[in-house]
Protein backbone atom coordinates (compact mmCIF):
# COMPACT_ATOMS: atom_id res chain seq x y z
CA UNK A 1 0.00 0.00 0.00
CA UNK A 2 3.18 2.14 0.68
CA UNK A 3 4.06 2.10 -3.20
CA UNK A 4 0.69 2.75 -4.21
CA UNK A 5 0.69 6.24 -2.10
CA UNK A 6 3.63 6.81 -3.16
CA UNK A 7 3.50 6.57 -7.10
CA UNK A 8 0.06 8.37 -6.71
CA UNK A 9 1.74 11.22 -4.64
CA UNK A 10 4.76 11.05 -7.56
CA UNK A 11 1.96 11.49 -10.24
CA UNK A 12 -0.27 14.02 -8.55
CA UNK A 13 3.30 16.07 -7.87
CA UNK A 14 3.94 15.76 -11.40
CA UNK A 15 0.37 16.90 -12.74
CA UNK A 16 0.78 19.88 -10.74
CA UNK A 17 4.42 20.43 -11.64
CA UNK A 18 3.31 20.09 -15.48
CA UNK A 19 0.10 22.43 -15.18
CA UNK A 20 2.42 24.95 -13.08
CA UNK A 21 5.09 25.07 -16.33
CA UNK A 22 1.99 25.25 -18.99
CA UNK A 23 0.64 28.26 -16.87
CA UNK A 24 4.39 30.07 -16.44
CA UNK A 25 5.19 29.12 -20.49
CA UNK A 26 1.97 30.70 -21.47
CA UNK A 27 2.87 33.88 -19.47
CA UNK A 28 6.36 33.89 -20.82
CA UNK A 29 5.38 33.54 -24.25
CA UNK A 30 2.98 36.07 -23.57
CA UNK A 31 4.97 38.16 -22.36
CA UNK A 32 7.93 38.40 -25.10
CA UNK A 33 5.39 38.92 -27.68
CA UNK A 34 6.48 35.61 -29.24
CA UNK A 35 3.54 35.20 -31.16
CA UNK A 36 4.33 37.50 -33.55
CA UNK A 37 7.03 35.75 -34.93
CA UNK A 38 5.53 32.30 -34.75
CA UNK A 39 8.33 30.43 -36.80
CA UNK A 40 11.48 31.89 -35.49
CA UNK A 41 11.25 31.19 -32.28
CA UNK A 42 12.90 34.38 -31.21
CA UNK A 43 12.51 36.44 -28.45
CA UNK A 44 12.83 40.26 -28.73
CA UNK A 45 16.08 41.91 -27.23
CA UNK A 46 14.07 44.52 -25.79
CA UNK A 47 11.41 41.85 -24.05
CA UNK A 48 13.51 40.68 -20.94
CA UNK A 49 10.41 40.52 -18.65
CA UNK A 50 11.25 38.94 -15.24
CA UNK A 51 13.68 40.72 -14.82
CA UNK A 52 16.38 38.49 -14.80
CA UNK A 53 19.86 39.81 -16.03
CA UNK A 54 21.88 36.67 -15.67
CA UNK A 55 21.48 32.97 -15.36
CA UNK A 56 23.71 30.07 -14.31
CA UNK A 57 24.50 27.23 -16.76
CA UNK A 58 26.58 24.27 -15.94
CA UNK A 59 28.31 21.72 -18.43
CA UNK A 60 30.84 19.72 -19.30
CA UNK A 61 33.13 22.38 -20.18
CA UNK A 62 36.69 22.18 -22.68
CA UNK A 63 35.59 22.44 -26.33
CA UNK A 64 32.02 21.55 -26.31
CA UNK A 65 31.22 24.43 -23.63
CA UNK A 66 32.99 26.57 -26.11
CA UNK A 67 31.06 25.43 -28.99
CA UNK A 68 28.06 25.92 -27.10
CA UNK A 69 29.41 29.83 -26.03
CA UNK A 70 29.77 30.26 -29.75
CA UNK A 71 26.90 28.47 -31.00
CA UNK A 72 24.38 30.20 -28.82
CA UNK A 73 25.19 31.43 -25.60
CA UNK A 74 26.54 34.64 -27.23
CA UNK A 75 23.14 35.17 -29.13
CA UNK A 76 20.59 34.41 -26.52
CA UNK A 77 22.58 37.21 -24.95
CA UNK A 78 22.57 39.65 -27.57
CA UNK A 79 19.01 39.06 -27.87
CA UNK A 80 17.93 38.56 -24.55
CA UNK A 81 20.50 40.92 -22.63
CA UNK A 82 20.62 37.96 -19.81
CA UNK A 83 24.03 37.31 -19.36
CA UNK A 84 24.94 33.62 -18.91
CA UNK A 85 27.28 32.39 -16.80
CA UNK A 86 28.76 29.06 -17.41
CA UNK A 87 30.13 26.66 -15.51
CA UNK A 88 31.80 23.09 -15.62
CA UNK A 89 30.91 19.76 -14.04
CA UNK A 90 31.32 15.90 -14.36
CA UNK A 91 27.67 14.78 -14.99
CA UNK A 92 25.49 13.08 -12.66
CA UNK A 93 22.40 14.33 -10.52
CA UNK A 94 24.68 14.51 -7.29
CA UNK A 95 25.16 18.64 -6.74
CA UNK A 96 21.93 18.74 -8.47
CA UNK A 97 20.15 16.64 -5.53
CA UNK A 98 22.22 18.58 -3.02
CA UNK A 99 21.35 21.91 -3.86
CA UNK A 100 17.41 21.23 -4.10
CA UNK A 101 17.42 19.43 -0.53
CA UNK A 102 19.22 22.22 1.35
CA UNK A 103 16.66 24.80 -0.72
CA UNK A 104 19.72 26.32 -1.58
CA UNK A 105 19.65 26.49 -5.38
CA UNK A 106 22.27 28.21 -7.53
CA UNK A 107 22.27 26.47 -10.64
CA UNK A 108 19.68 27.22 -13.49
CA UNK A 109 20.21 25.19 -16.68
CA UNK A 110 21.98 22.00 -16.45
CA UNK A 111 23.23 19.44 -19.74
CA UNK A 112 22.09 16.04 -18.76
CA UNK A 113 21.77 12.41 -20.18
CA UNK A 114 18.83 11.10 -20.85
CA UNK A 115 18.70 8.48 -18.03
CA UNK A 116 20.03 11.10 -15.57
CA UNK A 117 17.39 13.61 -16.95
CA UNK A 118 14.31 10.77 -16.55
CA UNK A 119 15.88 10.08 -12.77
CA UNK A 120 15.90 13.79 -11.54
CA UNK A 121 12.70 14.39 -13.10
CA UNK A 122 11.07 11.46 -11.01
CA UNK A 123 12.71 13.06 -7.75
CA UNK A 124 11.21 16.23 -8.70
CA UNK A 125 14.60 18.43 -8.78
CA UNK A 126 14.03 19.00 -12.35
CA UNK A 127 11.25 21.27 -13.39
CA UNK A 128 8.91 19.87 -16.13
CA UNK A 129 8.91 21.24 -19.36
CA UNK A 130 6.12 22.09 -21.15
CA UNK A 131 5.88 21.11 -24.63
CA UNK A 132 4.56 24.26 -25.70
CA UNK A 133 7.91 25.80 -24.82
CA UNK A 134 9.63 24.42 -28.11
CA UNK A 135 9.76 26.52 -31.04
CA UNK A 136 8.70 25.62 -34.83
CA UNK A 137 11.81 24.84 -37.40
CA UNK A 138 12.97 27.44 -39.34
CA UNK A 139 10.35 26.70 -41.95
CA UNK A 140 8.11 26.07 -39.70
CA UNK A 141 8.01 22.82 -39.20
CA UNK A 142 6.44 21.23 -36.13
CA UNK A 143 8.36 20.44 -32.99
CA UNK A 144 6.87 17.12 -32.79
CA UNK A 145 7.80 16.04 -35.95
CA UNK A 146 11.16 17.84 -36.40
CA UNK A 147 12.85 16.83 -33.31
CA UNK A 148 14.54 13.22 -33.48
CA UNK A 149 12.73 10.21 -31.53
CA UNK A 150 13.14 10.40 -27.75
CA UNK A 151 15.27 13.33 -27.55
CA UNK A 152 12.38 15.36 -25.40
CA UNK A 153 11.18 13.80 -22.38
CA UNK A 154 9.03 15.60 -19.23
CA UNK A 155 12.17 17.61 -17.93
CA UNK A 156 14.40 17.52 -21.03
CA UNK A 157 14.81 19.23 -23.98
CA UNK A 158 17.35 17.36 -26.25
CA UNK A 159 20.18 19.94 -28.23
CA UNK A 160 22.65 16.97 -29.38
CA UNK A 161 23.53 13.49 -30.40
CA UNK A 162 26.85 12.18 -29.41
CA UNK A 163 28.88 8.90 -29.08
CA UNK A 164 31.07 7.21 -27.27
CA UNK A 165 34.13 5.97 -29.17
CA UNK A 166 37.13 5.03 -29.04
CA UNK A 167 40.33 6.86 -31.03
CA UNK A 168 44.00 5.78 -31.10
CA UNK A 169 47.22 7.74 -32.41
CA UNK A 170 49.08 6.23 -35.02
CA UNK A 171 51.97 7.68 -34.22
CA UNK A 172 52.06 5.71 -30.91
CA UNK A 173 50.60 2.90 -32.11
CA UNK A 174 53.04 0.95 -34.88
CA UNK A 175 51.80 -2.06 -36.73
CA UNK A 176 47.98 -2.69 -37.71
CA UNK A 177 46.02 -0.42 -36.99
CA UNK A 178 42.28 -1.41 -35.07
CA UNK A 179 39.29 -1.33 -36.85
CA UNK A 180 36.73 -3.23 -34.72
CA UNK A 181 35.56 -2.58 -31.14
CA UNK A 182 36.93 -6.16 -30.30
CA UNK A 183 40.33 -4.53 -30.88
CA UNK A 184 40.43 -2.28 -28.45
CA UNK A 185 40.02 -5.63 -25.74
CA UNK A 186 43.09 -7.21 -27.09
CA UNK A 187 46.14 -7.23 -25.69
CA UNK A 188 48.07 -9.66 -27.62
CA UNK A 189 47.41 -7.71 -30.73
CA UNK A 190 47.49 -4.27 -29.84
CA UNK A 191 50.14 -4.34 -26.36
CA UNK A 192 49.91 -1.19 -24.66
CA UNK A 193 47.52 0.87 -22.06
CA UNK A 194 44.06 2.29 -22.41
CA UNK A 195 42.02 4.88 -21.28
CA UNK A 196 38.76 4.41 -20.46
CA UNK A 197 36.06 7.03 -18.46
CA UNK A 198 35.56 5.81 -14.85
CA UNK A 199 31.68 5.12 -14.92
CA UNK A 200 29.88 1.58 -15.98
CA UNK A 201 27.71 3.42 -18.54
CA UNK A 202 29.46 2.58 -22.12
CA UNK A 203 32.06 0.13 -20.74
CA UNK A 204 29.83 -2.47 -19.82
CA UNK A 205 28.29 -2.54 -23.39
CA UNK A 206 31.86 -2.08 -25.29
CA UNK A 207 32.75 -5.24 -23.40
CA UNK A 208 29.82 -7.12 -24.35
CA UNK A 209 30.33 -6.19 -28.01
CA UNK A 210 33.70 -7.22 -27.69
CA UNK A 211 32.74 -10.55 -26.40
CA UNK A 212 30.80 -11.01 -29.19
CA UNK A 213 27.26 -10.03 -28.43
CA UNK A 214 24.99 -8.91 -30.85
CA UNK A 215 24.20 -4.95 -29.94
CA UNK A 216 20.47 -6.01 -30.19
CA UNK A 217 20.54 -8.50 -27.24
CA UNK A 218 22.89 -5.80 -24.86
CA UNK A 219 20.95 -4.72 -22.63
CA UNK A 220 18.38 -7.85 -22.59
CA UNK A 221 21.75 -9.25 -21.16
CA UNK A 222 23.23 -6.84 -19.27
CA UNK A 223 19.84 -7.91 -17.30
CA UNK A 224 20.60 -10.73 -16.07
CA UNK A 225 23.66 -12.44 -13.45
CA UNK A 226 25.06 -14.06 -16.41
CA UNK A 227 24.83 -10.87 -18.40
CA UNK A 228 26.87 -8.73 -16.12
CA UNK A 229 29.24 -11.27 -14.89
CA UNK A 230 30.11 -11.81 -18.69
CA UNK A 231 31.07 -8.06 -19.03
CA UNK A 232 32.73 -7.40 -15.96
CA UNK A 233 34.87 -10.59 -17.17
CA UNK A 234 35.78 -8.79 -20.34
CA UNK A 235 36.56 -6.03 -18.48
CA UNK A 236 38.95 -7.72 -16.39
CA UNK A 237 40.63 -9.28 -19.17
CA UNK A 238 42.60 -5.01 -19.50
CA UNK A 239 41.48 -3.80 -16.30
CA UNK A 240 45.50 -3.66 -15.21
CA UNK A 241 46.27 -1.82 -18.47
CA UNK A 242 43.51 0.89 -17.84
CA UNK A 243 44.16 4.59 -17.44
CA UNK A 244 40.71 5.90 -15.70
CA UNK A 245 39.37 9.16 -17.21
CA UNK A 246 36.80 11.38 -15.38
CA UNK A 247 36.79 14.71 -17.71
CA UNK A 248 36.07 15.01 -21.75
CA UNK A 249 39.26 16.95 -22.37
CA UNK A 250 41.62 13.90 -20.65
CA UNK A 251 41.23 11.24 -23.54
CA UNK A 252 43.00 13.74 -26.16
CA UNK A 253 45.90 14.44 -23.90
CA UNK A 254 46.29 10.92 -22.53
CA UNK A 255 47.06 10.21 -26.25
CA UNK A 256 48.63 12.77 -27.16
CA UNK A 257 51.57 12.75 -24.25
CA UNK A 258 51.43 8.63 -25.56
CA UNK A 259 49.68 7.25 -21.89
CA UNK A 260 47.79 5.32 -23.72
CA UNK A 261 47.70 3.49 -27.23
CA UNK A 262 44.14 3.85 -27.53
CA UNK A 263 41.26 5.30 -25.47
CA UNK A 264 37.30 5.23 -25.28
CA UNK A 265 36.28 9.26 -25.55
CA UNK A 266 33.52 11.83 -26.61
CA UNK A 267 34.12 11.45 -30.59
CA UNK A 268 33.62 15.82 -30.39
CA UNK A 269 36.43 15.72 -27.88
CA UNK A 270 38.52 13.71 -30.29
CA UNK A 271 37.52 15.95 -33.61
CA UNK A 272 38.35 19.13 -31.70
CA UNK A 273 42.19 17.57 -31.38
CA UNK A 274 42.09 16.59 -34.90
CA UNK A 275 40.71 19.78 -36.38
CA UNK A 276 41.74 22.77 -33.99
CA UNK A 277 45.31 20.89 -32.67
CA UNK A 278 46.12 18.92 -35.67
CA UNK A 279 46.27 15.82 -33.98
CA UNK A 280 46.41 12.66 -35.93
CA UNK A 281 44.27 10.59 -34.02
CA UNK A 282 41.79 8.35 -35.90
CA UNK A 283 38.50 7.51 -34.68
CA UNK A 284 37.11 4.06 -34.47
CA UNK A 285 33.18 3.88 -34.89
CA UNK A 286 32.78 0.31 -34.64
CA UNK A 287 30.26 -0.69 -31.49
CA UNK A 288 30.21 3.01 -30.86
CA UNK A 289 27.22 4.07 -28.07
CA UNK A 290 25.48 7.11 -29.18
CA UNK A 291 22.94 9.04 -26.79
CA UNK A 292 20.96 11.99 -26.05
CA UNK A 293 22.21 15.28 -24.58
CA UNK A 294 19.50 17.18 -23.18
CA UNK A 295 18.78 20.72 -21.14
CA UNK A 296 17.11 20.58 -17.79
CA UNK A 297 15.99 23.03 -15.00
CA UNK A 298 16.88 23.33 -11.47
CA UNK A 299 13.80 23.18 -9.67
CA UNK A 300 13.70 25.67 -7.12
CA UNK A 301 15.54 28.00 -9.40
CA UNK A 302 14.80 31.78 -8.55
CA UNK A 303 15.57 32.43 -12.15
CA UNK A 304 12.77 30.35 -13.94
CA UNK A 305 11.72 32.51 -16.59
CA UNK A 306 15.21 33.49 -17.29
CA UNK A 307 16.08 29.47 -17.22
CA UNK A 308 13.04 28.55 -19.60
CA UNK A 309 13.86 31.67 -22.00
CA UNK A 310 17.10 30.31 -22.40
CA UNK A 311 15.54 26.83 -22.99
CA UNK A 312 13.88 27.70 -25.82
CA UNK A 313 16.50 29.07 -27.47
CA UNK A 314 18.32 26.32 -27.36
CA UNK A 315 15.86 24.39 -28.57
CA UNK A 316 15.46 26.38 -31.75
CA UNK A 317 17.71 24.27 -35.15
CA UNK A 318 19.49 27.49 -35.70
CA UNK A 319 21.18 27.01 -31.84
CA UNK A 320 21.84 23.15 -32.31
CA UNK A 321 23.36 23.94 -35.73
CA UNK A 322 25.53 26.90 -34.21
CA UNK A 323 27.15 23.90 -31.75
CA UNK A 324 27.31 22.12 -34.89
CA UNK A 325 29.52 24.15 -36.75
CA UNK A 326 31.90 24.29 -33.77
CA UNK A 327 32.43 20.54 -32.35
CA UNK A 328 31.06 17.10 -34.30
CA UNK A 329 27.84 16.58 -32.39
CA UNK A 330 24.79 16.15 -34.11
CA UNK A 331 21.33 18.25 -33.84
CA UNK A 332 18.89 16.81 -32.08
CA UNK A 333 16.29 18.13 -34.77
CA UNK A 334 16.09 16.58 -38.51
CA UNK A 335 16.40 20.72 -39.81
CA UNK A 336 19.06 21.04 -37.92
CA UNK A 337 21.75 18.72 -39.54
CA UNK A 338 20.84 20.96 -42.97
CA UNK A 339 21.82 24.18 -41.46
CA UNK A 340 25.49 22.78 -40.88
CA UNK A 341 28.11 22.80 -43.83
CA UNK A 342 31.74 23.68 -42.27
CA UNK A 343 33.79 24.06 -39.12
CA UNK A 344 33.07 27.88 -38.62
CA UNK A 345 37.22 28.65 -38.00
CA UNK A 346 38.73 25.94 -40.13
CA UNK A 347 36.20 24.96 -43.05
CA UNK A 348 36.31 21.45 -42.35
CA UNK A 349 33.45 19.65 -43.37
CA UNK A 350 31.29 18.57 -40.74
CA UNK A 351 29.09 15.74 -42.42
CA UNK A 352 31.78 12.83 -42.27
CA UNK A 353 32.50 13.47 -38.46
CA UNK A 354 29.04 13.37 -37.13
CA UNK A 355 28.06 10.34 -35.18
CA UNK A 356 24.14 10.15 -37.21
CA UNK A 357 26.17 9.69 -40.35
CA UNK A 358 25.10 6.03 -42.25
CA UNK A 359 28.77 5.62 -42.89
CA UNK A 360 29.67 6.04 -39.38
CA UNK A 361 26.33 3.64 -37.66
CA UNK A 362 27.48 0.93 -39.40
CA UNK A 363 27.59 -1.23 -35.92
CA UNK A 364 26.35 1.42 -33.59
CA UNK A 365 24.47 1.21 -30.33
CA UNK A 366 21.75 3.39 -29.28
CA UNK A 367 22.06 3.84 -25.29
CA UNK A 368 19.01 2.66 -23.77
CA UNK A 369 18.24 5.89 -21.66
CA UNK A 370 15.03 3.39 -19.76
CA UNK A 371 17.62 0.71 -18.24
CA UNK A 372 20.30 3.11 -17.52
CA UNK A 373 17.55 5.33 -15.78
CA UNK A 374 16.43 1.77 -13.69
CA UNK A 375 20.11 0.45 -13.08
CA UNK A 376 22.35 3.09 -12.60
CA UNK A 377 22.42 3.48 -9.09
CA UNK A 378 23.13 -0.56 -8.52
CA UNK A 379 25.91 -0.49 -11.96
CA UNK A 380 27.86 2.22 -9.74
CA UNK A 381 27.74 0.45 -6.74
CA UNK A 382 28.91 -2.77 -8.87
CA UNK A 383 31.71 -1.01 -11.22
CA UNK A 384 33.15 0.78 -7.77
CA UNK A 385 33.37 -2.61 -6.22
CA UNK A 386 35.19 -4.21 -9.04
CA UNK A 387 37.06 -1.17 -9.69
CA UNK A 388 38.51 -1.80 -5.38
CA UNK A 389 39.11 -5.35 -5.89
Amino acid sequence: MAAVRGAVQLASSRVARLEAAAVLNAILLAGCGLAADPHSGRTPADASGSGDRAITVVSYGGSYARACVLGYHESFTEETGIQVDLEDFNGGLAQIRAQVEAGAVHWDVVDLGVADTITGCDEGVLELIDPELLPPGPNGEPPADDFLPETNTECGVGTLLYSTIYAYNPETLPGPAPATIADFFDLERFPGRRGMQRKPEANLEFALMADGVPKERIYELLGTDEGLDRAFRKLDTIKDDVVWWEAGAQPPQLLADGEVIMSTAWNGRIFNAQVLEDQPFVIVWDGQVMDRGQLVVVAGTRRLEGALRFMRHAARSESMAGVGRYIAYSPARRSGQALIDRHAETGTEMWPHMPTNPANMKNFLMSDWEWWADHRDEMQERFAAWLAR
